[in-house]
Order: structure tokens, then C-alpha cells, then sequence
């Protein structure tokens, strides 16, 4: 199935060209399951074909008859207009100035109830858009959606939408009618312990209808399912899950598995009994949620980003396709035959088609400008490095402004992270510590001197002193993204030259090359193969590369 992805708006113009993604993956933790209080939100928007940005909208007032344009998100067509409101809210990436987050996956679900009226002008891009414009907490922001969509008809496929703020964090997922103007849809609190997350298939189910502190839903939701034949038990059993999406063995292991994997760091007891669903040899779904066995960081959330089955039984560097260099991606098209039969490789969270993604921290002890940050990074979420930026930011630094997959640029923060990555992906289990050894200390900077910052920042919004507080923010984004950017250029010269021609050139501890005692660089080591590799080779050919006994 076709599958897309978020790409916030800076400038309507730029998405012309914006292409479907393959996949996205949210994960979720409420503030009661972190260890600082923050709630947190992750999000990878995943295409072969999207180029890493970070983008703003700034506040604005708006006069009376204005009219805010919408285009569809994924070509750029004109869908109509609709009326502005009067002050709209500065917008970060994915972030507001209030601290509301809205992360997306798309599953898509039943051909048929993609729009048919052709009267629909909000799409699932333009939706998520609008509402960070207008809300100023996580239920409001659910409120302006489905408004926008009762009004003006939805013109996407099945969507789950992770929508945080402050204090709490909601999932709400989405389909159109078909023929009928409008969509169905169903929106359920996480716990504030809880830990959850969405991969491209729809995950709520069976829940408490009558709890409306903590479930909301469109009026005709289950009388709808029923009329069109999706559903027709009692309607305490109700699953938005099952009634709008048909779950297949492929889509279980490449979607649902990506959330397994996170609940398995952090229940492995639990995610035992749970991979049975992932791996279809048991009808019973995980669960929405769970309360994790300690509470998370963010540092685990960022990790969680970069999971690639490691240590689980799909594991990407143990079978034949991770080559000698034990190599945890795959290139598509990710599902095969042989001899009739259908296989398909593993599908990690961690991607090299990424274009962007981030970590989003809201934290209520804090002044809005400051309390909500974005841990934005482009490319693949492996190798990449978060930066932080504050929902307050009002200046994209220039290497993270807009760009084009098909131009290289050396002051692309995107490009640079694809110098370095696409390296690694050739010789994996050789660069990537190095690459870990500068990525941590890039991230381990960022993160070390928030406390200090913020306290600074803190001081500033409290007394009110906002023009200074904004050029803070401004001016450290800009040279964090310098940092980051120019230090990343250097790593993937430094990976170039240490492991050009198949060598591995020496270095001390701390990286430096190494040379004699007449300045000449000492002779390179042959890392070759493993020994699986070349096992295989006798395997494949028998005695084709024997050397005859001297006999």
C-alpha cells in the first residue's frame, strides 16, 4: 500500500514535488513514564524521495474574510480554502508555541472510503498543519481536526495521529466515508505511565465508550461500520482496528513489529507474548499500551528511534542479507518470491530513507517557549544527530532550510548526514563506531548543557524579557545546526580516507592516523571477511576457489 508522511510547511510552494512515504513510526511516553516529567513523542517521516528540512510557521494576525490556502501534502494540488482565524500560533516542525506535538502513520484501510466526493479539501498534511496553527493543548487540537473535517471533508486514507501537549498525549486515528462527506474516527488517551506507539497499521480496539474523560469518538462511528457491513457485534466490542483495516502476516511483522520492538525494550517479559501477533502465529493483538518496566529518558527515546531488532529473533545482522560486513538495512523492494512462495525482509524503525525526524519533549514545569523543544535530525534516525530547538524559534538555521535530493551541498545538514550514512551502510560493522564515538559526543553536548541553558532561558520569559529570548533561541539553534552540520563533514572525510580501498588505515585512541618515525602513515590492516562469509562462499561453490595440495 501506498503510505505517507508529515512534511510541515514553511512554504506551500516547496511541496510540489513531495513524494508518498514508505512508512512512518511515533512512539510515545506519558509523563508519568519518563523520569523528568516531560511527555514524549517521536516521529520518522520515512520516503525514498524527501529531502531533510525543518521548517516554520510563524504567528500571525489574521483580517476579518482572510482565507488560508490548502494543498494536497503529498503533490502540491490546490484543494480549496478555508476561512483563517484571527491569531494563528507559531509553528517548529511538528511543534507549537504551546508545547502541542502531532506525529502521523498512514495505513490506509479500506480502498473504498478514500475520498469519492471530490468536494474534500483537508487532507491528512494540511490537517495536522492547521490544528498546530490553532490549538493551544492536545484535546483542542483533536477538536479542530475533526472539526475541519466534519466542514470540510477529509481527503486522505486511514491515519493514526499521535497528538501530545504538556500534560498528555492521545492517539487518534482516522478514515474517510467514501461517497459521504467526512470521516469516522476514534481518539484515546495514553496513560500518563504508559508507553505506546503507531507504525502504519491502526492500533485501537476494544476500549471503555462510556469513559469520556478519556475516549472520544465521531457520533456515527460504530452506526456507519455497521451500515457498511465492517462491523456488527455488540458495541462495548468495538475495534476501529479491525473494523477499518484488514491485518495481514506482512503488515503485522513491518508495522506492528516496529512497535513490538519498542515495547520490548522496556517490557521483555511482556513483548514475549505480544511477538506471537507480530510474527502471526497468534490472532490476539498487543495491547495499545504498556507500563514499561523503568521509566524512560531521553536518551532511551532517541535510542528507541535507532532500533534495528538488534538482540530479537529479527535481528537484521544474523541472516544471509547483512553480508560480511553484518549490514542492518535492506534495499527495496522489501518482499520477495522464490520458488512461489512470498518472503519479505524485516522493516526496523530505524530506516536509511528517512528525511527527517525528531524527539519532542513537553514539559509543564517550564514556560512554554522553553519547556517545549524538538530534538529535530535528518537522514536515517541511526546515524543522525538530534539538535534541540525550541518551540519558541522564529529563524530556521540555514542547514536545515530547504534543499532538493537531487542537488549535494556541503552546507546541507541532510546531505552530510547522507555522506556519512551511506558509507557506513557499505562497511558497517567497521564505521559505525566511529560514527557512534561522534554522534555521542555531539548529542552527549546538547543534551549536558540544557539545564544551564534553560535555566537561562527560564529567567528571560520570566521576566518578560522576550526580544532577548528569542535571540537566544535563535542564535543557539543556528549554531548547533553549524556544529552538527561541520562536524559531520569532517567525519565522513575522515571515513572516506581511513577506509578507502577496502583498508583500514591505523589511528590511535583517539582517532588520529598514525604514522613512523619519518612521518610515513604505517600500512593499513585488511579487515576482510568474517568467517561466516566465507563459509558460505565454499558452500555456494564447492571447490571453485580450492588451492590444489602442493601434491
Amino acid at each position: 500500500m501506498k503510505l505517507k508522511y508529515l512534511y510541515p510547511v514553511f512554504a506551500l510552494a516547496l511541496l510540489s514535488n513531495s513524494p508518498q512515504a514508505d512508512a512512518c513510526t511515533n512512539l510515545i511516553a506519558g509523563k508519568k513514564a519518563t523520569t523528568d516529567g516531560s511527555v514524549m513523542v517521536t516521529y520518522a517521516a520515512d520516503s525514498h524521495n524527501l529531502y531533510g528540512m525543518l521548517t516554520h510557521t510563524p504567528a500571525a494576525d489574521h483580517a476579518p474574510g482572510e482565507m488560508r490556502k490548502v494543498e494536497d501534502w503529498d503533490t502540491g494540488k490546490p484543494l480549496g480554502e478555508i476561512p483563517q482565524i484571527p491569531h494563528t500560533y507559531n509553528v517548529v516542525g511538528n511543534i507549537n508555541e504551546y508545547q502541542v506535538v502531532i506525529g502521523e502513520s498512514t495505513w490506509g484501510g479500506h480502498k473504498e472510503l478514500v475520498d469519492t466526493t471530490g468536494n474534500s479539501i483537508i487532507d491528512y498534511g494540511s490537517l495536522m498543519q492547521i490544528a498546530l496553527e490553532r490549538s493551544k493543548t492536545a484535546r483542542e487540537a483533536i477538536d479542530v481536526m475533526t472539526d475541519l473535517v466534519d466542514k470540510y471533508g477529509y481527503a486522505s486514507s486511514g491515519e493514526s495521529f499521535s497528538i501530545a501537549d504538556k500534560d498528555e498525549v492521545w492517539i487518534m486515528e482516522m478514515i474517510g466515508k467514501g461517497a459521504e462527506k467526512g470521516a469516522v474516527w476514534i481518539a484515546v488517551r495514553i496513560p500518563d505511565n504508559a508507553i505506546s506507539g503507531h507504525a502504519n497499521e491502526p492500533r485501537i480496539r476494544r476500549v471503555n465508550l462510556k469513559d469520556k474523560e478519556n475516549v472520544k469518538y465521531s457520533k456515527d462511528l460504530i452506526p456507519f461500520a455497521r451500515r457498511r457491513g465492517y462491523f456488527t457485534g455488540k458495541d462495548a466490542d468495538f475495534s476501529f482496528a479491525d473494523a477499518f483495516e484488514v491485518h495481514t502476516a506482512d503488515t503485522r511483522r513491518g508495522c506492528d513489529g516496529r512497535v513490538w520492538s519498542f515495547f520490548n525494550r522496556f517490557d521483555p517479559e511482556g513483548a514475549k507474548e505480544y511477538f506471537a501477533w507480530v510474527d502471526a502465529k497468534s490472532d490476539t493483538p498487543m495491547p495499545l499500551y504498556i507500563i514499561p518496566d523503568r521509566k524512560l529518558d531521553l536518551r532511551d527515546m532517541q535510542s528507541a528511534m535507532r532500533d534495528l531488532f538488534q538482540g530479537t529473533p529479527y535481528d537484521m545482522t544474523l541472516d544471509v542479507g547483512a553480508g560480511p560486513n553484518h549490514v542492518p538495512y535492506r534495499w527495496r523492494p522489501m518482499d520477495f518470491e522464490v520458488d512461489g512462495k512470498h518472503y519479505v525482509h524485516e522493516r526496523a524503525i530505524a530506516t536509511q530513507q528517512t528525511g527527517w525526524s525528531f524527539v519532542s519533549q513537553s514539559r509543564n514545569w517550564l514556560p512554554d517557549p522553553v519547556g517545549g523543544v524538538l530534538w529535530f535530525g535528518t537522514d536515517d534516525t541511526n546515524t543522525t544527530v538530534y539538535m534541540p530547538f525550541y518551540c519558541s524559534m522564529t529563524e530556521v538555521p540555514q542547514q536545515l532550510g530547504p534543499g532538493d535530493v537531487n542537488n549535494f551541498s556541503y552546507d546541507s545538514n541532510f546531505w552530510m548526514n547522507n555522506w556519512v550514512a551511506n558509507q557506513a551502510y557499505n562497511r558497517y560493522d567497521l564505521m559505525i563506531p566511529d560514527i557512534r564515538k561522534v554522534q555521542g559526543a555531539l548529542e552527549n553536548s546538547f543534551i549536558d548543557t540544557r539545564a544551564e541553558r534553560e535555566a537561562h532561558l527560564k529567567a528571560l520569559a520570566e521576566s518578560g524579557q522576550w526580544t532577548h529570548l528569542l535571540e537566544d533561541v535563535n542564535s543557539e539553534g543556528a549554531e548547533i545546526a553549524k556544529e552538527a552540520t561541520e562536524t559531520y563533514r569532517k567525519l565522513a572525510e575522515y571515513l572516506l580516507v581511513r577506509f578507502m580501498d577496502g583498508n583500514m588505515k591505523k589511528v590511535d585512541k583517539d582517532g588520529k592516523f598514525q604514522y613512523n618515525e619519518y612521518g610515513i602513515a604505517l600500512y593499513p590492516d585488511f579487515p576482510g571477511y568474517d568467517k561466516k562469509y566465507y563459509e558460505r562462499i565454499v558452500k555456494e561453490t564447492g571447490d571453485h576457489f580450492l588451492v590444489p595440495s602442493a601434491e
